[in-house]
């Protein structure tokens, strides 16, 4: 390994954050993992606070930080819209002024920043699958908007910073993305039908199940990340990372019922307010740039993920928002 970097990872005891501290750790670079624990849970970490080269901070990334660091990976933003839709306001001030506080700690060390934006930047998409030139379909006074408008301004600000003060910057928006220390009150399609199935329950289906979702194990993700972080220097432009096998909602059900073994049925509910109909990221980019493809099928990722969830014992873990 070259010199060892100083790296921060807001959010870092998130579902990807602790996963991504963890590769760096093992990389043995000096990590710096910073979260406020809102929706994150200080045992995905636990493991990692004896090590030499790991410490974690509580901070909010709403306020400034001082540190001296060489990258940045800015991952701090509930994900989830039952949690991202609990405090509209707050969502937006940790999209928009977290972006603008990771950006001028970058700026002043003259760090790399990573800036983890989200499929949710196409809307509800008239162009299918989503490639990063499409600039989508969003409606900006809905419920979703505090989190699909704040990381599309979270965009804007790495690019004006990156013009405007030559920060070196990257983008990377996240398609759907599951796997072991999903929070299981997250209340993410995967979670909750895992949940639900482990438990016996009626497995809860919005509208009749038909919508499209593309499903991204995490391990691939934070490979394809860390990818990115890894880009030459012009690599400036947004980078779709996901998986571009699409499945109904229905079918990831009914493969969450056969995996479990569970007697669950089926019940349907009424569609959410902007509830995108299709979502599937086109990867051309990541490919040619990053030399990245998925590499784990959905039913290998989703018995890896129930395997976890069957692991772990859930009343060690409190809903963050009544929206779950």
């Amino acid at each position: 390994m070259g010199e060892i970097k100083r790296i921060l990872v807001t959010g870092g005891a998130g579902f990807l954050g602790s996963h991504l501290c963890e590769r760096l750790v093992e990389q043995g670079q000096d990590v710096i993992c910073l979260d406020n624990f809102f929706t994150s849970q200080k045992s995905n970490v636990d493991h990692l606070l004896d090590c030499h080269n790991f410490e974690l901070i509580r901070h909010d990334v709403t306020l400034p930080i001082w540190l001296e660091v060489d990258e940045i990976y800015n991952l701090a933003c509930p994900a989830a819209p039952g949690h991202y839709q609990y405090n509209p306001i707050k969502t937006m001030k940790t999209s928009v002024v977290g972006a603008i506080n990771v950006l001028g700690l970058a700026k002043r060390c003259r760090a790399k920043v990573l800036q983890a934006s989200t499929s949710e930047i196409y809307g509800d998409p008239e162009v299918h699958p989503q490639p990063e030139s499409y600039r989508g379909s969003v409606n900006t006074l809905g419920p979703r908007a505090c989190y699909d408008e704040g990381k599309r301004a979270s965009e804007t600000l790495f690019m004006d910073y990156r013009r405007q003060n030559k920060v070196n910057t990257r983008i990377v928006r996240i398609f759907n993305t599951y796997g072991p220390r999903m929070h299981p009150f997250d209340g993410r399609v995967i979670s909750n039908f895992i949940r639900q199935a482990l438990h016996g329950e009626d497995i809860t289906i919005f509208g009749d199940g038909s919508q499209t979702r593309s499903f991204c194990f995490r391990d691939d993700l934070v490979e394809g990340i860390m990818r990115l972080m890894a880009a030459p220097d012009d690599a400036g432009e947004p980078v779709n990372i996901g998986n571009p096998g699409e499945f109904t909602i229905r079918q990831l059900a009914e493969l969450t019922i056969e995996l479990t073994g569970s007697s669950s049925k089926l019940i349907q509910r009424e569609l959410p307010e902007d509830d995108p109909k299709q979502r599937q990221p086109d990867i051309t980019l990541a490919k040619s740039l990053l030399g990245w493809e998925p590499t784990v099928p959905l039913r290998e990722g989703l018995a890896k993920t129930i395997e976890w969830f069957r692991s772990i014992d859930m009343s060690h873990y409190r809903p963050p928002t009544p929206n779950y």
